[in-house]
């Protein structure tokens, strides 16, 4: 832990403007980004007296080792700087919000030529619509279902649609009408796509002028005594009426609003809302957030982090014209700008006092209440457990810390064939999967010429590569500094120059784990210390007995078959051999398909393909003179040389791959 005042800025060098600030701890990495009015007068609070700081701020800065800001015009810009780099470092000391579900979204895909209508969960992409989010897809499925006799958008895939397009009949859905069967130019691009446009409409909430419209051509149908047509009429009236009943009718027909409802205690809070468009519920979501990540952190900026989170991607449309909260955010009117900003047009950010919107959003609250009591029982046995497995990994392994960050290594190959290596990274007893890495695995040269390829060998090269990049990463990094270096000489931890974005190979962890036993370890330690690290403790888990083999043990330690840290160690083996074994077998897959004109020097995929296009196959290209391939559209005389002497080296090659037994011919 370092002491704050070892990097505490002379109060003269911080500027008074607003802006935003980012600790680093000794490594680099950014554990924390905030927001100022006044820089100067919110870094000064942090490094007050250390006994008078919330237990989790001290934490936070005693964790620190530096701190930078950057000044911005006014408050709106500083917004939207914390945003961008808490997305970008995620550090660890922030308020983080987990949703308590995936949740699903009806999506429109108005970014291609014939949109489609289809559940979506995960990440929004550009040019595609979304309504929702429903608590379950079935009820997507269910509301699309009944939409689809008045609005006969495209639901099926990219396949399905080329298909249908080739054989010139439609699927089942564009014979029964619920779709417009724009595959086979029952409808034009132009006539689906105003289809699809009116769907969205109805998904937005401007529901009246459909129902209107249906009910005018069926009296009018009626009227010309077109039975038919009116009874079609009547039963799309119908659909789209019982595709209403599933949104509760709860405000006025033209409200537009996202209603947030909060429960909290003392560490955590959780947050309901309840989107509301046209007056009807279309969807709900729901966040938990740890408060005491923050320190002494108030409702108003818990409401600040969220609506950062919820609308910092959300594209204009999906912004409501009014956003109603339990409390305004810190900054409410930098805040409501904000949106404005994104959105187009106003955003009303406003705490109900009275009325049906006062009473809606009790009963939001009322929903977060019951998802705290729900989150309570099911973290509370996980959290303990994750402290515990660390505490005891600690104990048992005599560590000097609880292992935060844990690499574990693992090798995969057939008989020394395509040997990869993965890594995984475990952070307070979590995967940590964007910092997953894949080796692929080289051999070392040994004194006759040939690679040695065994798990010892291939251990000993990925932790040299992994930690050679470590070293490097460190030393280009180097370490912030303040006071008497300007800002120009400044630099900003381990980030890459070319992209920006941080170096992940600059962090080191406090434990090694390899997939194996005590030959692994010594391999592992071997490659550790020719590089000069002691530091960094590593352990091996061997699989028979679950026996956990020590450097400069002669004897394995034997942990408690109940015990918690043994059960994360295997969680943590477990991850690193299915991650290997995966990217094993992408590699054998591609090795199989693998054509012997693949490796020739200045042999594109074009010319192969008129290679293969004259003569049919290798074997008949091996069996052709030089004159011969010369003949081939774009092959000149140095290049079918080239070929000609590459295949015949290939000819005296076993003709069967006795890995896989495929005939290589």
């Amino acid at each position: 832990m370092a002491n704050p005042s070892s990097y505490r800025p002379k109060p003269g060098d911080i500027p008074i403007d607003p802006g935003v600030y980012r600790f680093r701890d000794k490594d680099g990495r950014v554990i924390y980004v905030g927001k100022a009015k006044s820089l100067r007068s919110r870094l000064s609070s942090y490094f007050q007296d250390i006994t008078a700081l919330h237990p989790r701020t001290r934490t936070m800065v005693t964790t620190g080792a530096s701190v930078e800001w950057t000044v911005v015009r006014n408050e709106v810009e500083a917004l939207q700087l914390e945003y961008s780099w808490i997305k970008e470092f995620d550090p660890r000391f922030n308020v983080k919000y987990r949703d308590d579900k995936s949740y699903p979204y009806l999506a429109v895909t108005m970014g291609e030529e014939f949109p489609r209508a289809q559940v979506m969960r995960g990440a929004k992409r550009k040019g595609t619509r979304y309504f929702g989010p429903y608590a379950h897809a079935w009820a997507i499925r269910e509301t699309l279902d009944q939409l689809l006799r008045v609005f006969p958008i495209r639901t099926c895939s990219s396949g399905v649609f080329k298909r249908a397009g080739q054989v010139g009949r439609p699927c089942l859905l564009g014979y029964i009408e619920k779709c417009s069967a724009p595959c086979v130019g029952d409808v034009s691009a132009e006539e689906h796509r105003e289809i699809a446009e009116e769907f969205c409409d109805f998904m937005d909430g401007n529901t009246t002028r459909f129902v209107k419209r249906l009910e005018q051509q069926m009296n009018q149908a009626s009227a010309d005594l077109d039975y038919e047509t009116a009874a079609r009429r009547r039963d799309d009236i119908m659909a789209l009426r019982k595709s209403l009943e599933h949104s509760a009718v709860v405000l006025g027909d033209s409200t537009d609003t996202d209603v947030f409802g909060m429960a909290d205690d003392d560490l955590e809070a959780a947050v309901q809302v309840f989107h509301v468009r046209g007056g009807r519920v279309r969807g709900q979501r729901g966040w938990v957030v740890d408060k005491e990540a923050e320190g002494d952190v108030g409702l108003a900026d818990v409401v600040e982090r969220l609506l950062q989170q919820v609308y910092g991607e959300e594209s204009g449309q999906g912004l409501p014209r009014e956003v109603l909260v339990p409390v305004l955010p810190t900054d409410a009117d930098a805040m409501s700008e904000w949106l404005t900003e994104r959105r187009g047009a106003q955003v009303s950010l406003r705490v109900p006092q009275r009325g049906d919107k006062k009473t809606l959003m009790e009963t939001v609250t009322r929903n977060a209440t019951q998802s705290l009591a729900r989150h309570k029982v099911a973290r509370a046995g996980d959290l303990t457990a994750r402290s515990k497995a660390l505490e005891e990994l600690q104990e048992y392994l005599d560590l000097g810390q609880a292992p935060l960050r844990i690499e574990c290594y693992d090798i995969s190959h057939v008989q020394g064939t395509n040997v990869v290596a993965g890594m995984v990274v475990f952070e307070d007893g979590l995967p940590r999967k964007g910092e997953y890495r894949k080796f692929l695995v080289r051999g070392t040269p040994t004194e006759s010429g040939e690679l040695r390829l065994d798990d010892t060998a291939a251990m000993d090269e990925v932790l040299t590569r992994r930690f050679k990049r470590y070293l490097s990463d460190r030393q280009d990094a180097g370490d912030v500094e303040l006071g008497d270096v300007d800002d120009e000489e400044m630099t900003s931890g381990p980030i890459d120059e070319m992209t920006g974005r941080p170096r992940r190979f600059a962090y080191p962890p406090q434990l090694v784990v390899v997939d194996g036993g005590k030959p692994q370890v010594t391999a592992a330690v071997r490659a550790l210390r020719a590089l000069g690290i002691d530091d960094i403790p590593v352990v091996g888990l061997a699989k028979r007995l679950e026996e956990v083999w020590v450097e400069g043990d002669d004897f394995p330690v034997i942990l408690p078959r109940t015990s918690e840290g043994l059960y994360l160690l295997q969680r943590v083996r477990d991850e690193a051999h299915r991650f290997a074994i995966s990217f094993h077998r992408q590699r054998r897959s591609k090795s199989m398909t693998v054509s012997a004109l693949d490796e020739i020097p200045g042999l594109g995929e074009v010319k192969r393909k008129a290679l293969l296009k004259k003569f049919g196959s290798v074997k008949k290209i091996r069996a052709a003179t030089t004159a011969e391939i010369e003949q081939v559209e774009g092959i000149g005389p140095r290049l079918a040389e080239a070929i000609s002497s590459r295949l015949r080296q290939d000819e005296s090659a076993p003709s069967v791959n006795v890995t896989t037994g495929e005939v290589l011919d």
